[in-house]
Order: structure tokens, then C-alpha cells, then sequence
């Protein structure tokens, strides 16, 4: 077969080809120039990231004829015998299909002797978390004091599932997924070296679905170019890897935050009707959501976008959004993607998300225009209370005047004007000869969630009780006590939105009777006495004799006559 995959052709053959693992390769050269390399590594890392090339190369360094060296010449008998697989010393064992017992013993059978063409045996043993737990005991022994002429270096991407005493006897070396600068820069070099027309965008967007893997990234780079005619395409990319066009997603964006619900289950119906995979797409427009917020919080932060590319468009479109809103929006699509995942009708899931997004920016801009109403209904609010303030300051200095020796001051009568509030002080006083602490404590242990779902259900009413207290709790009615007086008229105003929504959260029907606090403690005190007078009272009164009580309860009152 003449042709070879670009990720095979171009198979990193030195450290310096390693893309985005300079952290390793820097400590493994500066191992081999030391000679103070282990006798056991651990390469561990997402797939595609470079971890069985380095440990190739690893082994063509330290067996290299001109070591100890930086880079392995790949000219000498060694180098080119273990690139190209012909050098017995150097064995790769793959640990899926090799992962028994018999195996491994086989290993621990062999390590004793020593390499034949080459100064060090390596073994290269990858997806070494497939090994059986008797597999690895039988590794165990070997791995931790194995010849001066052996080296193992184990490959995974799942090392959580390496027992520690297997990972406690390796120099551990984690490989991190490569940035999408370095994917895209190392695929020019090659794009070049093989005299391929390629644009810019096209590259970028085999990177962002490459996920940080440089053997993904060579794969779709390859089934690019073979569906391609003279020059790979940004189109060409997108038809093979089934991603959504940036272009696409920021229309998606705009038209979501304009409220053009209709524009955008267009753009959606064009996109999967074109062939596109509905989870692809929501997995981009989060991705590309969260850059947007990302890029709006922290503009230096523009090289590690995930699903962006930074432009005018974009730039601009970060400034026009809410953080809230684009928050919010990441919130319903992350739903929706667990939905679509147990679904044969993902487009319905996704539009229903759509409108969900549009829902809530409509509410949100409601609540915006609301907002100067309800400044300015503050503001009449204080004044009122200013002007109540000194009313009651003036009605207070005229009654001392007005009052003599001879008569008990009296309790201010209640005005009745258009801005007061009459306080229903005969229903208070039954609900607290009714009221128990339990009521009460069950009401405020609610308190807090009422309030939350009063607000979100209506921010006025919410605004009106937001400073109010329960005060007192019977079966049938709470009294909640206000700052201020005119308070209570307007609580009065939203009263059957905050009695269902309090029924539904404290699972009781309540009526509520509001009452400024000043006139709460009064009648507070009033009661509490009153209860006090009552219980010594009948602590005072004397017992009556048995005898006569039974006698009363025969005769009665009128033919009854008691002497001592």
C-alpha cells in the first residue's frame, strides 16, 4: 500500500516534535544527559496527545550510538532499528488484547536477559489499565526491582483505574491536552511540507474538534483533504467533522437575544435538516456561550477559548450581551442536552430549549422595565412616611397639651383617611388567643423558600413584603408585622397572590393580617397581660369543698343554702 495516514507519516521522531508536552519531553532529556533515568514511567493522559511517541523516543535516545544526547540522531543502527520495529530489544505490547496472567509471566520470564543489539530492553506497555488484577500482581515484583538493563514504561489514559501500588513504583509523567494554537501551527508545518492548499479558518476548525488530540487532529485533517478539491475549505471541515459554523452559532446568539424566536428556529431547522448532529450542535453553542462569557469577564484570556475564534463579530457580540442572560442560557441548553440523550426526537427538545432561553429574556426585560416604576413607587413611599412622621410627631405633641389631671390619657384613634391603614385589632387578638409557637416556627422554617418563589413569581409583591415578619401563627391566619404603616395597605394590594403562593409552600391556607410593628408590641403587651391577670387570678381564687360543690351540682343555686 503506497498511501500512509498523515498522523502515521508524521509521527513525532524526535522530543522536538512532540506538540504541547515541553514539561515532559524538558525532563526526559535532561534524565538521558544525566543518565539518572528510572527504571519505571507512567505516561498517563488523553488520547492522541503524544504519550506512546515519547516513550519511543525514550527508548531510541537512551539506546541511541551517540548518547547521552538531547535528541535521538535517527541515523544510527539503533535509532532506525526501533523506529522501524526490527530491534527485538525494544517490545510494545498492547495491554487489551495481552492483558492476562500468562502474559505477564511471560515478561518476568524474559526480563532477566540481557538485550541483544542495543544497551537497554524497554518495554512499552500501552492501555496498561486493561491489565487483570492477577496480571498486575504478576507485574508487581518485577516492575519495583527489575535488571539494571530493563526499563518499563506504561501507557494509559485511565490511570484511576491503575492499582496505586502499580503507580507508587513509576515516575508518573501526565500529558495534557494540546492548545489549539499548537495544533493548528504544528498542521501548517506539516500542510506545507506536503505541498497542501489549505485556509486558515479550515485549520482553526479541525483544531476546536480535535479536543486538544494531535493523532484526532491529523485524522480529520486527512478526511478533509480527501473530501476536498484543490484548496480544503472551512466548509470542507465542517462537512466532515459535523461541526456548526461560528458564523451559524453567533446567529443563533444575536437572534436568541433579539427575541426573534421564529429567525431562530430557522437557522436550527437549517442546520440539522443540512445533516449536522443535534448533540453536536448544543455541545457547540455551549461552548461557544461560555467563551462569549469568558471573553466578556476576562478579554486577556483570549487564547484558550474553546469553540471560538476571535474576531470583530465576536468581540462585538461579547459587549452586547448580559453575563446573566448568557448564564442562563447555558443553564437550559445543559438541560436540554441531558434530555436529547434519551430521545428519537432531539430537534423537539432543542427548540422547546429555544423558546425556554427566549421566555426568560422576555421576563428578564419585563422585569427591567418594571424596575423604574417600582423606584418611583419607593420614592412616593418614603415621602409618605416622612410626611406620617411628623403628623404623628405634631398629634402627639397637641395630646400632652390637650390632656388634664383629671382624665387617663386614651389610645389614639386610628385616622381614617384614604393613606391609612385600619388595623383589625379584634382579629388579632383572636388569632393570638388561637396561636401556638409551633404554628409559628413551621411558618418561618418556610420563610425564606416563600420568598424566593414570591419573587420569582412577582417581583411587587415581593417588594412589599420583603421587610415584613410573621409575627403570630394559628391554624387559620398569620400576622405579620410591617416597619411602616402604609406597608400594610399595600400588602393588602397583592394579598390573594401571597396567600396561594404561601399555601402552596407552607401547605396550609393562611390568611394573612398585616400590622406595623409599633402597634404589634402594643397589643403584644396588652395580651400577655391580660393572660398573666387571668392565670392569678384563678391561682387566688379559693378552692370550694368537695362536698358542697357536689351538693351545688344536685340541687343548684336557688335551693341551696351554706352555713358554717
Amino acid at each position: 500500500m503506497s498511501y500512509q495516514a498523515l498522523y502515521r507519516v508524521w509521527r513525532p521522531r524526535s522530543f522536538s516534535d512532540v506538540v504541547g508536552q515541553s514539561h515532559i519531553t524538558r525532563t526526559l532529556q535532561n534524565a538521558v544527559m544525566q543518565e539518572k533515568f528510572s527504571h519505571a514511567y507512567l505516561f498517563s493522559g488523553p488520547r492522541g496527545t503524544g504519550k506512546t511517541s515519547a516513550a519511543k523516543i525514550f527508548a531510541k535516545t537512551i539506546n541511541c550510538e551517540e548518547s547521552p544526547v538531547l535528541e535521538p540522531c535517527n541515523k544510527c543502527a539503533a535509532c532506525l532499528g526501533i523506529q522501524d520495529g526490527s530491534i527485538s530489544d525494544v517490545i510494545e505490547i498492547d495491554a487489551a488484547s495481552n492483558n492476562g496472567v500468562e502474559q505477564i509471566r511471560d515478561i518476568r520470564d524474559k526480563v532477566k536477559y540481557a538485550p541483544s543489539a542495543v544497551k537497554y530492553k524497554v518495554y512499552i506497555i500501552d492501555e496498561v489499565h486493561m491489565l487483570s488484577i492477577g496480571a498486575f500482581n504478576a507485574l508487581l515484583k518485577t516492575l519495583e526491582e527489575p535488571p539494571k538493563h530493563v526499563i518499563f514504561i506504561l501507557a494509559t489514559t485511565e490511570p484511576h483505574k491503575i492499582p496505586l501500588t502499580i503507580i507508587s513504583r513509576c515516575q508518573r509523567f501526565d500529558f495534557k491536552r494540546i492548545s489549539q494554537a499548537s495544533m493548528v501551527d504544528r498542521m501548517k508545518y506539516i500542510t506545507e511540507a506536503e505541498s497542501i492548499s489549505i485556509t486558515t479558518e479550515a485549520l482553526e476548525a479541525v483544531a476546536l474538534s480535535a479536543e486538544g488530540g494531535m493523532r484526532d487532529a491529523l485524522s480529520l485533517l486527512d478526511q478533509a483533504i480527501s473530501y476536498s478539491d484543490d484548496q480544503v475549505s472551512l466548509n470542507d471541515v465542517l462537512e466532515v467533522t459535523g461541526s456548526v459554523s461560528q458564523e451559524k452559532l453567533t446567529q443563533v446568539v444575536e437572534t436568541l437575544n433579539d427575541k426573534d424566536v421564529q429567525q431562530a428556529l430557522r437557522i436550527v431547522d437549517e442546520v440539522i435538516q443540512g445533516g449536522k448532529d443535534p448533540g453536536s450542535f448544543v455541545f457547540d453553542l455551549i461552548y461557544y456561550l461560555r467563551d462569549l462569557l469568558l471573553y466578556q469577564s476576562a478579554p486577556e484570556l483570549g487564547n484558550i477559548l474553546e469553540r471560538a475564534v476571535l474576531n470583530d463579530t465576536f468581540e462585538e457580540l461579547a459587549k452586547r450581551l448580559d453575563a446573566q442572560w448568557i448564564q442562563q442560557a447555558i443553564s437550559e441548553l445543559n438541560q436540554c442536552q441531558q434530555e436529547i440523550k434519551w430521545t428519537n426526537s432531539p430537534k423537539v427538545f432543542i427548540e422547546i430549549c429555544l423558546l425556554r432561553i427566549t421566555d426568560q429574556q422576555q421576563s428578564s426585560s419585563t422585569q427591567m422595565e418594571d424596575s423604574p416604576k417600582l423606584n418611583t413607587l419607593f420614592t412616593k413611599i418614603e415621602q409618605l412616611e416622612k410626611e406620617l412622621h411628623t403628623l404623628k410627631e405634631r398629634s402627639e405633641s397637641l395630646g400632652q397639651t390637650a390632656v388634664t389631671p383629671n382624665h387617663a390619657p386614651k389610645r389614639p384613634q386610628v385616622r381614617s383617611n384614604k393613606n391609612s391603614y385600619k388595623i383589625p385589632f379584634e382579629r388579632i387578638r383572636h388569632v393570638l388567643s388561637e396561636a401556638s409557637k409551633s404554628e409559628l416556627k413551621s411558618v418561618q422554617s418556610q420563610w425564606a423558600n416563600f420568598m424566593d418563589a414570591l419573587k420569582k413569581k412577582s417581583a411587587p409583591a415581593h417588594a412589599t413584603v420583603q421587610d415584613s415578619k410573621p409575627r403570630a401563627a394559628s391554624e387559620q391566619a398569620l400576622v405579620l408585622g410591617f416597619k411602616y404603616e402604609i406597608h400594610c395597605s399595600l400588602a393588602l394590594d397583592h394579598k390573594q397572590t401571597i396567600e396561594l403562593l404561601l399555601a402552596e409552600v407552607v401547605g396550609k391556607q393562611l390568611s394573612i393580617i398585616p400590622i406595623p410593628e409599633v402597634n404589634w408590641q402594643e397589643i403584644r403587651e396588652d395580651f400577655l397581660k391580660n393572660q398573666r391577670n387571668q392565670e392569678n387570678e384563678s391561682e387566688q381564687s379559693p378552692k370550694e369543698d368537695p362536698l358542697i360543690q357536689e351538693a351545688r351540682n344536685l340541687v343548684g343555686d336557688d335551693l341551696l343554702e351554706i352555713r358554717d
